[in-house]
C-alpha cells in the first residue's frame, strides 16, 4: 500500500492577533512519509528567513530521500539509515543558516525551533530543537513525545517550579537549543514505533503557550476523524485565547500499515524464489 494512501494529513499555519507577520514555516506530504515543522526567531523577518530555509532545504533534501526508499538505496535498516541523514542533513541546515546570519547583519542572531517526522518502515524518526513539539493520539491517550529543549522545561525538571506554574512564568520562550545559532548543533532523534489509528500533531509554541494540553487532546480526540476541521478548530482555540504568537499545526493520521522497504538483496532473493 502506498503511503498516500496509508497517512492522512492535515497543515494549518496563523499569523495570531499580535505579530504582523508570520514566522513559522510548515511542510508535510503524504506521498513520501515527511512533515517539517519550523517556528523562527531572529531580528525583523530573519526568523521566517531560517524556518523557511530549514523548511525548504530539509523538505527537499530528505523528501528526494523517502521517495527513493523503495528503491533499495538504504544500507541497513530504513528507520536507522533515515536517522542517520536526518542527523546529516540538519548539520548541513544549521550551517547554512548560521552562515547567513553572520554574512548579512540584518540576519543576526537568527535562528528556529524544528520538529521532523519522516514515516518509513511502519516506525517514526522525530528530529527535534527547541520548544516546538510533537504529541502522539493512540486510542484514548494523547501524549508528548518530544522534551522541550528551554530553560522553562530545565526548570521543571530540577523542581525549581511546576508545571502548572510554568504557565504562567516569564521564561517560557527561552530556549536552549536551535537551529543556526551555534556552529554546531545536536539535534535529539528518536524513533518510535507506530499503530494503525495513531493521530499525530506537530506544533508550535503559539497553540501550546495558548492552550493547555487537555483542550488540546480533546479537540483532537473529537474531531479525529476531520484532520482540517481539527486543525481549524485549534488555531481557533489558540487566536480565542489571545493568539500571542504564530499558531502551527500539523496533524497525520495513520489509516494502515505501508508496505516495508526491500533491500537490494531482499528484492534478489525474492526474484530467484
Amino acid at each position: 500500500m502506498k503511503l498516500a494512501d496509508v497517512l492522512d494529513i492535515a497543515i494549518r499555519t496563523d499569523p495570531g492577533l499580535v505579530r504582523s507577520h508570520n514566522e513559522d514555516a510548515v511542510f508535510a506530504d503524504a506521498e513520501t512519509g515527511l512533515a517539517v515543522l519550523a517556528d523562527g526567531m531572529g531580528g525583523y523577518k530573519a526568523g521566517e528567513v531560517a524556518s523557511g530555509m530549514a523548511t525548504a532545504m530539509l523538505a527537499r533534501t530528505l523528501g528526494n530521500l523517502l521517495a527513493k526508499k523503495e528503491g533499495g538505496r538504504f544500507s541497513y535498516s530504513p528507520s536507522m539509515d533515515v536517522a542517520h541523514h536526518l542527523a546529516e542533513e540538519i548539520a548541513t541546515v544549521n550551517s547554512a543558516i548560521f552562515n547567513a546570519a553572520a554574512s548579512q547583519s540584518r540576519y543576526a542572531g537568527m535562528g528556529t525551533t524544528l520538529v521532523v517526522a519522516c514515516y518509513v518502515d511502519n516506525a517514526l524518526v522525530v528530529a527535534h530543537l527547541g520548544d516546538s513539539r510533537l504529541y502522539r493520539l493512540r486510542e484514548n491517550r494523547f501524549e508528548q513525545l518530544t522534551r522541550d529543549h528551554s530553560l522553562l522545561q530545565e526548570q521543571i525538571d530540577c523542581g525549581m517550579i511546576s508545571v502548572d506554574e510554568a504557565r504562567f512564568s516569564n521564561n517560557r520562550n527561552l530556549v536552549t537549543r536551535a537551529l543556526g545559532v551555534d556552529p554546531v548543533v545536536e539535534p535529539e532523534i528518536h524513533q518510535h514505533d507506530v499503530q494503525v489509528g495513531d493521530t499525530y500533531l506537530i506544533c508550535s509554541d503559539g497553540l501550546t503557550d495558548m492552550v493547555d494540553d487537555d483542550e488540546i487532546a480533546l479537540t483532537v480526540q473529537t474531531l479525529n476523524e476531520n484532520l482540517l476541521l481539527a486543525a481549524d478548530q485549534l488555531i481557533h482555540l489558540a487566536n480565542d485565547n489571545g493568539g500571542r504568537d504564530n499558531i502551527s499545526v500539523i496533524l497525520v493520521k495513520v489509516r494502515g500499515e505501508s508496505a516495508p522497504a526491500r533491500s537490494w538483496w531482499q528484492k534478489l532473493l525474492l526474484r530467484r524464489t
